[in-house]
């Protein structure tokens, strides 16, 4: 079991996971193949104390090394559900479980938001993991959207099990997926149904009568993947401490609100990791 798992590898996430290690902690970090595109794309930074004129690339790169000096490597694989269990957490990947006595969360604001009907309907015909979800829909009808290729081991998966399995891919490449799958070039826009999931309509207009529309994404929101978390002005509610409400799970960076400033979500990964490695202390 994990002292501290730390969702998110943009800066806040980074700084959590040295800081957490500086306390003799446990740590392992889960995020997407590119750490903190925003920083990745910053042309230049002028107002990151001590780095005057660096580019967002060469900060982003130094952030890394520095990390992987202290043994820490951000693992690409994507949590799909994180289920409060008391005095632990237990993180569902796509092919296994993790459980960690705290989390922090540092997802950041630059994830897509839900289609509409989707947070609705998860559970109920949506799901994010066809590993842990797909034999609740033998014989039946599903969609897969995905936004990388990895999406398309969800689809061969589903398409063994699935009546059909129609396939939107939100990238471009050469889709290796079973032939029997349908693939369109089109984008969903909304997921529609009475108690449980019935139409997944696109953009084109054209209406999908399925039983279920599976989404593989790098990185979820993180109000979809941890029930009860509570929000203020649409981020998520911390105190000073960067404690939300549910004991023993942090949150920092851009995802607790603005500023959305590097400096801000350095500062406050470290004092979310040091918030966990004190709560963590005091329960021995």
């Amino acid at each position: 079991m994990l002292d501290i798992a730390v969702i998110g590898c943009g800066p806040a996430g980074l700084s959590a996971a040295i800081n957490a290690r500086s306390r003799g902690k446990e740590v392992k970090v889960f995020g997407a193949k590119l750490c903190s595109p925003a920083l990745h794309k910053a042309h230049r930074i002028d107002n990151y104390l001590g780095f005057p004129g660096i580019r967002g690339e060469e900060l982003r790169q130094r952030f890394l090394d520095h990390a992987r000096a202290q043994g820490i490597v951000p693992s690409t694989e994507a949590i799909t559900a994180v289920y409060p269990m008391g005095d632990y957490f237990e993180l569902q990947l796509r092919q296994e479980t993790v459980q960690a006595r705290t989390l922090i969360i540092t997802t950041g604001v630059g994830i897509a938001r839900p289609l509409p009907g989707e947070v609705e309907f998860i559970g109920r015909g949506v799901s994010y993991c066809a590993t842990c979800d797909g034999n609740f829909y033998k014989g039946k009808r599903v969609a897969v959207v995905a936004d990388s290729p990895e999406g398309e081991e969800e689809v061969n998966l589903l398409a063994q099990l699935a009546d059909r399995v129609w396939y939107l891919p939100l990238y471009q490449g050469e889709y290796r997926v079973a032939d029997s799958v349908e693939i369109l070039e089109d984008k969903p826009a909304e997921l529609a149904g009475s108690t449980r999931l019935e139409r997944l309509v696109l953009k084109s207009g054209r209406e999908l009568a399925v039983d279920g529309c599976f989404f593989h994404k790098e990185q979820l929101p993180a109000t979809q993947i941890v029930p009860g978390l509570a929000l203020e002005d649409k981020h998520i509610k911390v105190d000073r401490d960067m404690a939300t409400n549910i004991p023993g799970l942090f949150a920092a960076g851009d995802v607790t609100g603005r500023p959305y400033q590097l400096a801000k979500a350095v500062g406050e990964g470290q004092v979310a990791a040091l918030s966990a490695a004190r709560y963590l202390d005091a329960r021995r």
